[in-house]
C-alpha cells in the first residue's frame, strides 16, 4: 500500500521536486480513490474543483500502478500539456521512467503520399495559388519532421487551406497499399503508442477506438489496463457527434478533388473525373435551391419533395461513380469507390422513413456560408456509450471541474451508460469566501427582454471602471455578444480606459495571448471562453455572465431528447435543460479563480437566479461565495484587492485628483 500522505506531503517527493508544489487534503482524498478504482479495475466518477491538482492526483496513481493506461482529454492543449509537461514532471518525481506516447487523429499527422499527390496536382494546374504557394514549405518541413506532427510547422495555422491536401482521412487513406506505408507518420505514431505505457489521446481519438476498431490500431484499447478520462464533461456531447455523421457540400466536392487527383496520379481518363464533378456540382447546387436560403435547420419532417428528389439524385450518382470504378485495380481509386459507397449507405440512412427511425436518430439540413450539409444523430448515446465502456474489462476513471449537479452526479451518468459508479467529489482548496464575490446585479429586465443585453453593459460599466478593464463579458450568443460589442465601444468613447478584444476579431488564441500580453483589456467572447481558458492574476479580476446558459431551444438534438423525455413521463426542463445548464455555469464560473493568490467578482446578470426556484439550483452549484447585489460593495472589494498588490487604474487615479 502507497502512502498517500506522504507521497502528497510537505516533504515528499513531488514537494521536493516541483516547484511551487503545495499539499492540499483533497488532491490526497482524489489520488487513493483513483488508486482503489485501478486496483480493482472499478468505474469511478470524480468532481475535482479548481486548483484541486487533479491531473496529479490521477498521473501520480497511474505510474505507480503499473498498469498501461490512456488518458484522454478534451482538448488538444491539455493533451500537449499532460505530455511535454505534467507526464514527465510526474515521471522525475516519482523516480518512475515510463514510455509515454501522443497519439492524435490522423488528421494531425502529415501524408507523404498526398503530398506527392498535391504536387502532382500543381504541376497540371489543378490547385488554388494559395495551396501549390503552401506546398514548397510543407516539403522542405517534410525532410527534416520526425512526427509529422502538424502543429510543428508554426509558419500555417490548423486551419491553413493546404492542410486537408497533405493529411489523410479514414476515407481516403489507403493503409498498407500506400506506397510510402513504410514511412507513415500515422502508422509510426500508433507503434510508438503500442509500445507506450502510458498513451495520451483526445476524446474523438477515444471515440474513433472504441467505435471505428480502425485497422493497426483497434488493438489499443485491449490492451488497456485502465482509462482515465479528463475533462469528461465533454464526452457525451463527443459521443453524440462521433455516433452520428454529416454529409456537407465540401464533403462531396472533396470527393470529386480526390477523384481528379487519384486518375492524375494514375495515367487514367480523366473524362471520369469530369462528369463526376460536373454532376456532384449539379447535385449540391440542387440541394441548395431546394432549401433555400434560410439559414435555419431544416428538420427532416418538413423536408419537401425537391429536397428528397435531390438526396435520391445524390444517391444515384454515387451508386454509379461506385459502378465505374468497381474494376479499377488501382488503391486510390478503390479508396475513393469505398467512399462513394459510404456516402451512398449514408444517405439512405437519411431517406429512412418511420416512426421508430424518428424516435431514435434526428435528422436536418442546413445552409450556411460554408455550404449545405445534412446531419444523423442519435438522440440518446447512453445505450451505446455504456455497452461500449462494458465492453472492456479495464478501470474507467471520469473526471472534470463540472460534472455534479449540487451533489449529485445522475445526470452524466445518464447520459454515458455508466451504472452504479463510484463517485467522490471534491470542492476546491481555494478560500472562495474571501478571494471572490458573486454579484447580482438588480434591476435588470428577465433576459428574454431585448433591452437586458444594453443593460448589463450598463450594470457592468461602473464595475469595470473599479477593476481597470480586467474582465471578460461571457455572453449565451452571437447576437448579445455583437450587441454587447456595439454598446460597450460606444460608451466607451474614442479613447477606451482599456483595451477591448471581441471574439471574432481574431483567431482564439491570438485575443487571449493579447489579454494576458494587455494585463488590463475587456474580452468580449461566447462558448468557446467558457471552457478551456486559464488566465491567472490580476489581469482577470471579472467575470459577467450575460444570462444561464440554457441550451438553444430550437437546436434539434435537444428538441428530440426533450421529447423522448416527456414520452417517458419525465420532466424534461429539470432532468436535461437546468443540469446541462448547470454545468456550463460552473465551466464558465471557473474562469475566475486560478490560484490562491487570484481575486474577483462573478457578476450574473440574470434575474432568474433569485425569481426562479430552480435559480437555487445553480446558487448551491456553485463555489461558495459571499452574495451581494450592492455594487459599492463590489467596487469596493475590486479597489481594495487591486491597491494591495499596487494596481490601481488609471483613470480612477486620475478621477480622484
Amino acid at each position: 500500500m502507497q502512502d498517500w500522505d506522504e507521497i502528497f506531503g510537505p516533504e515528499g517527493p513531488l514537494a521536493r521536486t516541483v516547484p511551487g508544489f503545495t499539499t492540499r487534503p483533497e488532491q490526497i482524498a482524489m489520488a487513493q480513490e483513483v488508486a482503489r478504482a485501478l486496483h480493482v479495475s472499478g468505474r469511478l466518477i470524480v468532481e475535482a474543483g479548481t486548483g484541486t491538482g487533479k491531473t496529479f492526483a490521477y498521473l501520480v496513481p497511474v505510474l505507480l500502478s503499473g498498469k498501461r493506461v490512456i488518458v484522454s482529454t478534451g482538448t488538444r492543449t491539455l493533451q500537449d500539456q499532460l505530455f511535454r509537461r505534467d507526464l514527465p514532471t510526474v515521471a522525475n518525481a516519482m523516480g518512475r521512467p515510463v514510455r509515454v506516447a501522443l497519439l492524435k487523429g490522423r488528421a494531425n499527422y502529415l501524408c507523404l503520399h498526398r503530398l506527392d499527390l498535391a504536387e502532382q496536382q500543381a504541376v497540371s494546374r489543378g490547385l488554388r495559388r494559395e495551396v501549390a504557394m503552401a506546398l514548397p514549405h510543407v516539403r522542405e518541413w517534410a525532410r527534416i519532421t520526425r512526427q509529422g506532427d502538424i502543429a510543428e510547422l508554426a509558419r500555417f495555422s490548423e486551419s491553413e487551406p493546404v492542410w486537408p491536401w497533405v493529411t489523410s482521412t479514414r476515407d481516403n487513406c489507403l493503409g498498407p497499399e500506400c506506397p510510402v506505408f513504410d514511412r507513415c507518420h500515422v502508422m509510426k505514431a500508433r507503434r510508438e503508442a503500442q509500445a507506450a505505457d502510458v498513451v495520451v489521446v483526445n476524446h474523438h481519438l477515444l471515440m474513433a477506438d472504441l467505435v471505428l476498431k480502425e485497422e493497426g490500431f483497434g488493438d489499443l484499447l485491449p490492451g488497456a489496463d485502465a482509462i482515465v478520462i479528463d475533462e469528461a464533461h465533454q464526452l457525451p456531447e463527443v459521443a453524440t457527434a462521433f455516433l452520428g455523421f454529416a454529409i456537407s457540400g465540401r464533403q462531396l466536392q472533396a470527393l470529386a478533388r480526390d477523384l481528379a487527383v487519384e486518375l492524375v496520379a494514375s495515367a487514367a481518363q480523366t473524362d471520369v473525373a469530369n462528369t463526376f464533378a460536373q454532376t456532384l456540382d449539379r447535385r449540391v447546387i440542387d440541394l441548395e435551391d431546394a432549401l433555400g436560403s434560410a439559414q435555419e435547420r431544416v428538420e427532416s419532417a418538413k423536408w419537401t419533395g425537391s429536397i428528397v428528389e435531390s438526396l435520391e439524385s445524390l444517391q444515384f450518382s454515387l451508386a454509379d461513380l461506385g459502378k465505374a470504378l468497381a474494376t479499377s485495380d488501382q488503391p486510390g481509386l478503390a479508396s475513393v469507390r469505398r467512399r462513394a459507397i459510404e456516402l451512398q449507405t449514408r444517405l439512405g440512412l437519411l431517406l429512412e422513413h418511420g416512426d421508430e427511425a424518428e424516435t431514435a436518430s434526428v435528422r436536418w439540413a442546413q445552409v450556411t456560408r460554408h455550404g449545405v450539409s445534412f446531419h444523423y444523430v442519435p438522440v440518446d448515446v447512453a445505450e451505446q456509450l455504456g455497452e461500449l465502456i462494458r465492453g472492456h474489462s479495464n478501470a474507467w476513471i471520469c473526471t472534470s471541474a463540472t460534472l455534479a449537479v449540487g451533489d449529485d452526479f445522475e445526470h452524466f451518468t445518464r447520459r454515458i451508460g455508466i451504472e452504479e459508479p463510484t463517485t467522490a467529489r471534491f470542492g476546491s482548496p481555494f478560500d472562495f469566501e474571501k478571494q471572490s464575490l458573486l454579484y447580482l446585479p438588480p434591476g435588470l429586465d428577465a433576459p428574454a427582454s431585448s433591452r437586458h443585453t444594453r443593460q448589463v453593459v450598463e450594470a457592468a460599466l461602473p464595475v469595470l471602471e473599479a477593476s481597470g478593464g480586467r474582465a471578460f463579458l461571457l455572453f449565451t450568443s452571437h447576437r448579445a455578444l455583437r450587441e454587447a460589442a456595439e454598446t460597450l465601444l460606444q460608451r466607451l468613447g474614442p479613447k477606451p480606459p482599456y483595451p477591448v478584444l471581441v471574439q471574432g476579431d481574431a483567431p482564439r488564441e491570438v485575443l487571449l495571448n493579447r489579454f494576458r500580453d494587455y494585463g488590463n483589456a475587456v474580452l468580449l467572447g461566447t462558448s468557446s471562453f467558457w471552457e478551456g481558458v486559464d488566465v491567472k492574476g490580476a489581469a482577470l479580476s471579472v467575470v459577467v455572465i450575460d444570462k444561464l446558459p440554457f441550451a438553444v431551444p430550437d437546436d434539434p438534438v435537444l428538441k428530440a431528447r426533450l421529447t423522448a423525455i416527456e414520452r417517458r413521463g419525465g420532466n424534461s426542463f429539470f432532468e436535461e435543460q437546468v443540469p446541462q445548464a448547470v454545468i456550463a455555469l460552473k465551466q464558465g464560473v471557473g474562469r475566475l479563480i486560478r490560484d490562491a493568490d487570484d481575486f474577483g467578482v462573478i457578476m450574473l446578470c440574470d434575474q432568474r437566479l433569485k425569481s426562479k426556484p430552480y435559480g437555487r439550483i445553480f446558487l448551491r452549484s456553485l463555489p461558495p461565495m459571499p452574495l451581494t447585489s450592492k455594487l459599492e460593495v463590489v467596487t469596493e472589494f475590486l479597489r481594495s484587492r487591486l491597491a494591495a498588490i499596487g494596481l490601481v487604474p488609471e483613470f480612477v487615479r486620475e478621477g480622484s485628483s
